[in-house]
């Protein structure tokens, strides 16, 4: 027995249009310039991220890049 969709003509009630769009590609490869710093972290902080990268396959040091672009950012 084949499961068919029965379509009827109903009203559909309050409709909310939400702006959901992905991002142009020229937007995708934009990236803001980057600076090289020396940093000393702690051996657990390392090892936490390092875990989470290989969970996510991404590079650690992206990651701590991203925290601390999201902090600079949320605290503008």
């Amino acid at each position: 027995m084949s499961k068919q969709t029965r379509y009827t003509d109903e009203p559909l009630g309050q409709i909310n249009i939400i702006n959901d769009r992905l991002p142009l590609p020229n937007e995708l490869v934009m990236r803001e310039d980057t600076v090289k710093v020396t940093l000393s972290l702690t051996k657990s902080s390392v090892e936490f991220f390092k875990e989470q990268a290989e969970k996510y396959h991404i590079p650690y040091q992206k990651m701590i890049r991203s925290l601390v672009d999201k902090y600079a950012e949320g605290n503008k």
